[in-house]
């Protein structure tokens, strides 16, 4: 298999540091993972970040090929860190919305971009993701 693409990001002491990619135009300060929490972003953010804007595109490809238009369409994803004692795990609730589009339409080309998704794949059999449509947000 060729290789398109490698990102190198480097982890600075962990949760409560920074991290940055080699060619600096990502360097953020982390903080724990809390809601608003001032002291920087966390690592479950990045993570739904990265996983929203991949799933996303892999939504709009499958949408372009069956001239379905998702210009407007919205991926959120809705990660969260769960503890068991000692032990930590993650589940992921991707919320996608397409306007114009029936919920079962959308469930469709969600379902889709899951299976095409490299981070759905790289997800697949180690933490549960769930799919779910979004109601689109008014004009």
């Amino acid at each position: 298999m060729a290789e398109s693409y490698t990102a190198h990001v480097t982890s600075h002491a962990g949760r409560n540091g920074f991290v940055r990619t080699s060619d600096g135009k990502f360097d953020l300060k982390l903080g724990t993972a809390k809601e608003g929490d001032e002291e920087g972003t966390n690592p479950e953010q990045l993570f739904g970040a990265a996983y929203a804007a991949c799933f996303h595109s892999a939504l709009k490809s499958i949408a372009k090929s069956k001239k379905i238009d998702a210009s407007h369409s919205q991926v959120t994803a809705h990660v969260t860190l769960h503890s068991e004692g000692k032990e930590y795990h993650l589940s992921v609730e991707m919320e996608v919305t397409v306007p114009d589009l029936e919920e079962a339409q959308v469930m469709e080309l969600a379902e889709a971009a899951h299976q095409v998704c490299p981070y759905s794949k790289a997800t697949r059999n180690n933490i549960e993701v769930k799919l779910k449509v979004g109601t689109p947000v008014p004009k």
